[in-house]
């Protein structure tokens, strides 16, 4: 971005020096003080440009919190001065009225002092501003389209990948992009292991892009740049009227103690978890031999141990088997199970 704005900083000033030189062509007679106005217009657009330095990371959105504040700002300062409290005097030694000079000056006052109060205010609550502010907001036009926050740890996790290519995720999806710069610090970390799970976080960014008609929103919202990420994203869910979705405990309490509604992939993975009742069929990978001629176990999710009778020879496959008994231990839960076949 800074090798194409150099060129473009280069040009403004040059064109300003020109515009000068022009008016010092058209205007003066002589050569002698043409210099003058060159002068002036070439500190004119290195003054602009200086600007232009200083305003570096301001962005749109605190550009229409400020224009939005100048306006409201404006627009009292208008009222003010158009109401009886400013009226003129007919004498000018009489009690009633104020002097034309005065008024004047609280005129200008109010069109000062107004629009920089009413400025402040606009850029100190930015970030709740562009959540309301329809033509910054970026939800979408459909107002009824519900909106589910993504946490880093339920991209980390993976599972909302598979979920969203089931169809059951009617939501859009929306992923700060200050959940996407956590991803990328965890994924620069020297920690192989910390490295892996920001890179498995980015790789499921990547695969949501790719699922059909999945509705996927990217807010540039940094919210303050000083809070926490779990703050930033209850704050950006409760701003929103979005639900939030993690796989984090703690965050999920903060939300419900703010009022937000939340998502749990762990809760949703319990709750669609099968009934381990006799008669029933589960699907698990065999991992290691049994203590009996021919069996294999393998394990649940939930860390229930399961027999398979007659299934050695699947061992390191996934099969589907039928529960014929299940004894409950210490550890868990042990299933016994009679092999239906090969899981497809």
């Amino acid at each position: 971005m800074d090798k194409t704005l150099l060129p473009i900083r280069i040009a403004f000033v040059l064109i300003c020096a020109a515009a000068g030189w022009l008016v010092s062509a058209t205007t003066l007679a002589g050569d002698d003080r043409r210099a003058l106005p060159i002068a002036v217009g070439l500190a004119i657009g290195v003054l602009v440009v200086l600007v232009d330095f200083m305003l570096k990371g301001f962005s749109l959105r605190g550009l229409s919190a400020m224009t939005f504040g100048i306006g409201l700002g404006l627009l009292v300062a208008h009222m003010f001065s158009i109401s009886p409290l400013l009226e003129i005097s007919s004498d000018p030694l009489g009690p009633r009225g104020l002097e034309p000079g005065t008024i004047y000056l609280i005129r200008v006052a109010l069109f000062v002092i107004c629009p920089y109060l009413a400025t402040v205010i606009a850029l100190r609550g930015k970030d709740e501003f562009n959540l309301v502010i329809p033509y910054v907001r970026f939800v979408p036009h459909e107002v009824d389209v519900p909106l589910v926050v993504v946490d880093s740890r339920a991209l980390i996790d993976g599972r909302i990948s598979r979920l969203c290519e089931s169809g059951f995720m009617s939501a859009a999806l929306v992923i700060p992009r200050f959940v996407q710069a956590e991803l990328q610090r965890v994924a620069d970390l020297p920690d192989p292991t910390q490295q892996a799970r920001g890179r498995r976080g980015l790789e499921v960014l990547g695969e949501l892009r790719k699922i059909k008609n999945l509705d996927i929103r990217v807010t540039d919202s940094e919210v303050t740049k000083e809070e926490h990420v779990d703050a930033k994203l209850v704050f950006l869910a409760q701003s929103m009227g979005a639900k939030l979705l993690t796989t984090d405990y703690n965050l999920a309490k903060m939300a419900e103690f703010n009022r937000v509604a939340w998502l749990d992939l762990n809760q949703l993975a319990k709750a669609l978890r099968p009934e381990l009742t006799v008669g029933n069929s589960v699907e698990v990978d065999l991992v290691k031999p049994g203590k009996e001629e021919g069996q294999a176990i393998g394990f649940l999710e939930d860390g229930s141990m399961v027999v398979v009778n007659a299934a050695k020879a699947y061992i390191g496959k996934r099969v589907q088997a039928e529960i014929i008994s299940v004894l409950p231990t210490a550890g868990g839960k042990m299933v016994f199970t009679r092999l239906i076949g090969a899981a497809e």
